[in-house]
């Protein structure tokens, strides 16, 4: 269901029970001047209707065909409502409305007519409706973000799990930095011994060669 639909619905189903009980108190106006006053509310209210089915018409066209479908038989019966409240003004606007409430029997002009009491009702059980959606959609969109918050959790603790892991994984790569320092030195420090090791054989071997050079030599 799409909110922005449902946002013009709430507004048409107030608009339309204020519409029907403006009708009714209009009929029973007989002071010209008030009587002026309040059909030009209900004019204005009509005007006002007229932009909100509109209104609904083009969202519900722009939804996807189930969607669609389903909004706009709800918008038919938006229509015919509609064109009741423009018959309804209509009759009560007319020069000879009082006459005619006289002459279909309606000696009590303060009583509301079946007609109206069924758009009030209509109207109230749509509000009802509109309001029970529209408390459906914050329930789920507070549960989405319930949802949203435990996920945001879960992804900054496993954001620290992958913290904690690239320190030690820094730690172990220091070590063995360190390590290959020391094997590189320890490396450097054998052979160095090796090449003095070397020197010292070599020079021990000459000498035993001078030496048994000069005995053989003086005999």
């Amino acid at each position: 269901m799409s909110e922005v639909f449902e946002g013009y619905e709430r507004q048409y189903c107030e608009l339309s029970a204020n519409l029907s009980r403006k009708c009714n108190s209009a009929s029973v106006i007989h002071d010209s001047e008030q009587k002026k006053n309040k059909l030009s509310e209900i004019s204005s209210g009509i005007d006002e209707a007229d932009v909100l089915i509109r209104k609904m018409d083009l969202e519900a066209r722009s939804l996807q065909p189930g969607v669609k479908a389903t909004l706009l038989a709800k918008l038919r019966e938006y229509k015919a409502d509609l064109n009741k409240l423009k018959k309804e003004f209509k009759r009560i606007s007319s020069p000879n409305a009082h006459d005619e409430l006289l002459e279909s029997g309606m000696a009590d002009v303060h009583s509301v007519s079946a007609e109206h009491r069924d758009r009030l009702s209509m109207s109230v059980e749509r509000l009802n409706q509109s309001s029970d959606r529209i408390k459906e959609s914050r329930r789920t969109v507070l549960e989405t973000e319930e949802l949203g918050i435990s996920i945001l959790e879960d992804l900054h603790q496993q954001r620290q799990t992958l913290l904690h892991a690239h320190n030690k994984l820094y730690d172990v790569d220091s070590a063995i930095d360190k390590s290959k320092k020391v094997l590189t030195t320890m490396s450097r420090r054998i052979t160095k011994n090796k090449w003095i090791a070397g020197s010292v054989i070599v020079a021990l071997v000459l000498a035993i060669v001078l030496i048994l050079y000069y005995k053989i030599s003086h005999r």
